[in-house]
């Protein structure tokens, strides 16, 4: 496969994004309130969730990435800016005033790295926010190649098929990380990505390879998608087009920590696209970056040098 120069895609995120908190601290003993790890903490990290790690590894990438969303006017939604600043991002997030930031909090055992607890704190944003955010949506697609869509079921998408309508007439693709059991909202998107339990939500569960391609065929045509993306752990992915389907087996390593690779997924998947390369090559590097990202703890990215030297 021919290096693309990711450096010239032009990438518009929008979704739901939310701080990544960890509180990390020593675990010496049971509390004698409950039986439950006595955590002393002594430090704390914050990441870039949902649609944010999308965007930043979009950014790792090398791509120029514009992350347009919806946070509380907070502290929390100030940090998250400052983050996505750091990274290289253009942040474009609208302020509701209505809302708190969502937030992830998880409390990890330093020792083992070991999560033991996570808090969400969360609230959907007003429509009229949502609305506004439509319109800068518009203006925002005359600047980008490709379009991710990462719906993380906060109610950031509430328009996402107006979204999807909006870009395919400005003749841009448009790629979707799905969520929740109705996916006709998805209806001409370019391609979408659902992990096993989000499929098996929408058509249910299947008895066998074959079955799994029936059923996964006939949601594509439904949806009139050009591809559908299913992404199986361990097992790697399938790639299902008009007729054909494609397996891409993940290579060999261990996993440490699966939270975030799906934003992982779509950001490569969409960054290659953007800079010129075919699907196939744009899912293998995908599916590559995955690997990568999975070794690592919390959200993390696969940077532009991990995947082409």
């Amino acid at each position: 496969m021919k290096r693309p120069d990711t450096t010239a895609a032009r990438v518009l995120v929008v979704g739901d994004v939310m701080l990544d908190r960890y509180w990390i601290g020593d675990v010496s003993r049971i509390s004698p309130e409950a039986p439950v790890p006595v955590v002393r903490v002594s430090g704390e990290e914050r990441r870039l969730g949902g649609a944010a790690n999308v965007a930043w590894n979009c950014a790792a990438l090398g791509a120029r990435t514009r992350l347009l969303s919806v946070v509380g006017a907070d502290e929390e939604g100030a940090v998250l800016e400052s983050l996505l600043s750091k990274e290289g991002i253009e942040p474009r997030l609208h302020r509701d005033r209505s809302i708190q930031t969502t937030q992830k909090l998880r409390v990890i055992a330093r020792q083992q790295r070991q999560q033991l607890l996570r808090v969400d704190f969360e609230v959907s944003p007003s429509r009229e926010v949502l609305a506004s955010k439509l319109a800068e949506f518009k203006t925002s697609l005359k600047g980008c190649d490709v379009v991710i869509l990462s719906d993380y079921g906060k109610g950031g998408l509430t328009h996402v098929a107006k979204m999807i309508a909006m870009a395919r007439r400005a003749g841009k693709r448009v790629l979707v990380d799905p969520k929740g059991d109705d996916y006709s909202r998805y209806a001409g998107a370019t391609i979408v990505t659902p992990n096993q339990k989000e499929l098996r939500e929408v058509v249910g569960t299947w008895k066998d390879e074959r079955d799994l391609e029936r059923r996964a065929q006939a949601l594509r045509k439904r949806l009139r998608l050009q591809a559908l993306l299913l992404t199986r752990g361990e097992t790697g992915m399938t790639l299902f087009q008009d007729g054909t389907r494609m397996n891409f087996k993940t290579r060999a390593r261990e996993v440490y920590d699966v939270s975030g690779a799906g934003d992982t997924v779509i950001a490569a998947l969409g960054v290659m696209l953007a800079a010129g390369a075919s699907l196939t090559d744009a899912v293998r590097t995908a599916n590559r970056a995955a690997g990568i990202v999975v070794g690592k703890f919390g959200t993390a990215v696969a940077t532009r040098k991990e995947l082409f030297g």
